[in-house]
């Protein structure tokens, strides 16, 4: 994933400065709560921003999960991005989410979306009077994270609307046979020589249901990295449900969008955020 397109998005969205989150003590108020540990691993820290006037019945929770390939990134490459959303939707909390990179020793899956669990329940367990209406946003592996945890790990259905940028949807896609981009990276999340299974197991569009949450894609057709067949297999499946999403492919590689496609985007996440959470 490259950085660059962050700095788009913090061009697009950016109306306010971290001097604007400063924390203050009462419930009632805005606060940040920066570098929460939510585990014992110390890559298992969130930023918090939550805003004035929430209530347990209202405030939605948008989380956002940063790329990496699964092995590297950290919850700093979407700060600029939370930032820009908090200006865009004042009345909503974010969780900017920082997780267990992996290894060879410690494949991604399931580590990862279990940390994704562990979030979640952090918010529930903690009296931060906000409600279960949740929404994710991911790039790139992080969106792999978002859709399979929302997919896969909501039994309950809280999560509303998932925003996937540049991110895989079935490593089961025929597409990646001999892909060099996948090879090289699939160690890192399922292991080295694992069971044919776990390819299908570690897909978000194995779990797509009648109750799946409403989907929006934004992909390249010169991705190095993710097929184009990524999105059309995972929009066929949920159309397949008649669960609501939209695939959006622009001229681009691995996230490098221009700045008109990015103000595009721009517009359709806040139009989609705006209708679905």
């Amino acid at each position: 994933m490259k950085s660059y397109i962050l700095l788009l998005f913090l061009a697009i969205f950016s109306s306010c400065s971290p001097d604007d989150a400063a924390p203050v003590s009462s419930n009632l108020n805005a606060e940040t709560l920066l570098n929460v540990s939510y585990g014992n691993n110390p890559q298992q820290l969130i930023d918090i921003y939550l805003p004035a006037g929430r209530t347990s019945s209202t405030t939605k929770v948008l989380f956002l999960v940063h790329g990496g390939g699964w092995t590297s990134g950290s919850k700093n490459d979407m700060t600029a991005l939370a930032f820009g959303l908090r200006s865009q939707f004042p009345d909503y909390a974010i969780v900017n989410i920082g997780y267990r990179l992996g290894t060879l020793e410690l494949p991604a899956y399931p580590n990862q979306i279990n940390d994704i669990q562990s979030v979640v329940n952090y918010m529930e367990s903690n009296n931060f009077n906000v409600s279960k209406q949740y929404g994710f946003l991911g790039v790139s592996a992080g969106a792999h994270l978002s859709l399979l945890y929302s997919y896969k790990l909501d039994t309950e259905h809280n999560v509303k609307a998932i925003c996937s940028i540049v991110g895989p949807t079935d490593f089961t896609d025929p597409a990646y046979e001999g892909h060099a981009g996948i090879e090289t990276t699939l160690p890192y999340l399922v292991g080295q020589n694992p069971p044919e299974s776990i390819y299908a197991e570690a897909s978000p569009i194995t779990y797509v249901s009648a109750q799946s949450a409403s989907t929006i894609q934004f992909a390249g057709n010169q991705d190095p990295l993710i097929p184009t067949s990524q999105g059309t297999r995972l929009k066929q499946k949920l159309d397949d449900f008649n669960i609501t999403n939209k695939l959006h492919v622009y001229n681009a590689g691995h996230g490098d969008f221009n700045p008109v496609d990015a103000q595009d985007i721009n517009v359709k996440l806040i139009a989609f955020l705006t209708a679905h959470l």
